[in-house]
């Protein structure tokens, strides 16, 4: 038994598509309003199929407030170290303490060679990794004086400045399976970060006590090491083997793996937001329960505290906690009710012309897993109704005058009033795509399924799918509102104008939409 009693993790392991942007982008967005604590996409720059890792790193991290991003490996061959590592620290900084450096020797030489990095053999890849690692790590030790030497076989840094530091101690995880990698990692990572498919049997207890025997004999302590596994899967209704079944088995079978192997970070490989909605509101918590249970009885070593606490968070709006109950019963999830309250004069749709679905069976019982699902829709839309409350307040603190250092609005030049400007459009801007992410996520694989399973649902779904569209002719009125205010001192009239009606049509239909789903979402198992 290896439980090395770290926190325990969950994350997301999304396919960085350049096919459709937009929705790569969502599902990472995804991942972390659900509740997931980490964001993880593979590194191969070779693959045109692919968007360049570090950008889209970047790119979400500008729209995340919370959750943790990494590559899945990091291509080293063709990544510069001492270029990586302030890469790696900028973004850190920026993200306000949320990076991870995922490391891998290298694989896939032709295409790396096609790319013009050089083709090592597996010897040569390990040490070539472990001269990177001190390179990184020099770089951003801004304590030690001196500039940054490293002579080595196939890396040389002579004097480069050290700099700059990272918001926090950001930990290096490395893509390792042989004995020589696995050294390594013992020797000098944070994590030992393998994929589950490709191992065997026994695999994970041989390697960690490589990792354990490694990190003794540099003086560290096995539990230094945290150690991290990508897996994949399916959910279903019965078991039809690993990590093939319903959430429960999952929960199992990974708090197994997290008492028996060490496993304190589970991340999952997979695009469909169904399946990041059930492993983040169903698997995980289960999880961490069975696992706390467990360790509670003794039969594990006590939890050992990580090096350093995690930094704060940057801010994000809050999101109310979930309305259900966290045991079975009656249906115990409250949608959110619509108050009436209408800002504009204008009105997108008839409210009175909206089909219902199948009134509950009151008689049926629901499971707390059952209830969570019906909670995690809920749970997206708060997130959405506290952004939009935050839209509001911004645009009130602009008419005011309020933003930027307090002055009153006859004392901002020019160039301060066009920053207000921007900073206001480019918040709309940023809600106003993840409206749409949302809602294009729900129509290409919820609604079918809901469809699917309860045909009587179909008018409901239908109804949803055109309320879909009007809203997204409203975000373009937001758009073009944004736009005039930006170029005329007299468009703040306009803008509010659309925001309310944006507010108007949205709350009315995130109502609606919790109101038909969130119990048939429970009923019919879909996360």
């Amino acid at each position: 038994m290896s439980d090395y009693g770290h926190d325990l993790v969950f994350g997301s392991f999304v396919t960085p598509s350049a096919d459709n942007p937009d929705r790569t982008v969502g599902v990472a967005v995804l991942a972390e309003q659900v509740g997931l604590d980490l964001v993880t996409f593979q590194d191969h720059p070779y693959q045109p199929a692919f968007l360049d890792t570090w950008t889209l790193l970047s790119f979400v991290a500008a729209r995340t407030s919370r959750v943790h991003l990494a590559a899945n490996v990091t291509n080293l061959p063709l990544r510069p170290p001492a270029v990586l590592a302030r890469s790696v620290a900028s973004l850190d900084l920026l993200s306000g303490g949320r990076v991870a450096l995922g490391l891998g020797a290298g694989a896939f030489w032709d295409a790396i060679e096609a790319m013009g990095g050089r083709r090592l053999t597996p010897g040569q890849g390990v040490r070539a990794l472990e001269e990177a690692i001190e390179i990184v790590r020099q770089l951003w030790d801004v304590e030690t004086r001196g500039g940054v030497r490293v002579d080595g076989e196939f890396y040389r840094v002579v004097g480069a400045k050290r700099g700059p530091a990272p918001a926090h101690a950001v930990p290096i995880w490395l893509g390792a399976y042989k004995p020589r990698m696995l050294q390594l990692t013992g020797r000098r990572a944070d994590g030992w970060l393998p994929s589950l498919s490709y191992l065997q049997p026994g695999d994970l207890t041989r390697g960690n006590a490589i990792i354990d025997d490694a990190a003794q004999q540099a003086g560290r302590s096995p539990q230094d090491v945290r150690r991290l596994l990508n897996i994949a899967g399916e959910f279903s209704a019965v078991g039809r083997g690993p990590l093939n079944g319903p959430a429960e088995q999952w929960a199992e079978e990974l708090a197994e793996l997290a008492l028996e192997d060490g496993i304190g970070t589970f991340i999952l490989g997979s695009d469909d937001p169904d399946d990041l909605r059930r492993f983040a509101g169903e698997v995980a918590p289960a999880v961490r329960e069975l696992v706390a249970a467990e360790r509670d009885r003794g039969a594990a070593p006590a939890r050992t505290p990580e090096p350093e606490p995690e930094p704060e968070p940057v801010a994000a709006p809050a999101v109310r906690a979930s309305r259900a109950t966290a045991t079975g019963g009656a249906f115990a999830v409250v949608p959110t009710p619509d108050d009436g309250v209408r800002r504009s004069e204008r009105q997108v749709w008839d409210e009175a012309a909206r089909p219902t679905g199948p009134a509950p069976d009151p008689e049926r019982t629901y499971t707390p897993q059952e209830q969570a699902t019906g909670a995690h829709l809920v749970q997206v839309h708060d997130g959405l109704r506290a952004e939009l409350t935050q839209i509001h307040d911004l645009i009130e603190q602009v008419a005011a005058g309020e933003i930027d250092a307090g002055a009153a609005r006859s004392h901002i030049n020019t160039m301060t009033m066009r920053q207000n400007r921007w900073t206001l459009g480019v918040y709309c801007e940023s809600y106003c795509r993840i409206v749409t992410t949302h809602h294009t996520i729900e129509d290409q694989s919820l609604f079918p399924r809901l469809r699917a399973r309860d045909p009587r649902l179909a008018p409901v779904v239908d109804r949803l799918e055109q309320e879909h569209h009007v809203i997204h002719d409203v975000l373009e009125g937001v758009d073009r509102a944004l736009v005039a205010y930006v170029g005329s001192p007299d468009g703040l009239a306009e803008l509010r104008a659309a925001v309310d009606l944006l507010t108007d049509a949205l709350l009315s239909h995130l109502s609606y939409e919790e109101r038909e789903l969130v119990e048939p979402l429970a009923r019919l198992g879909i996360a």
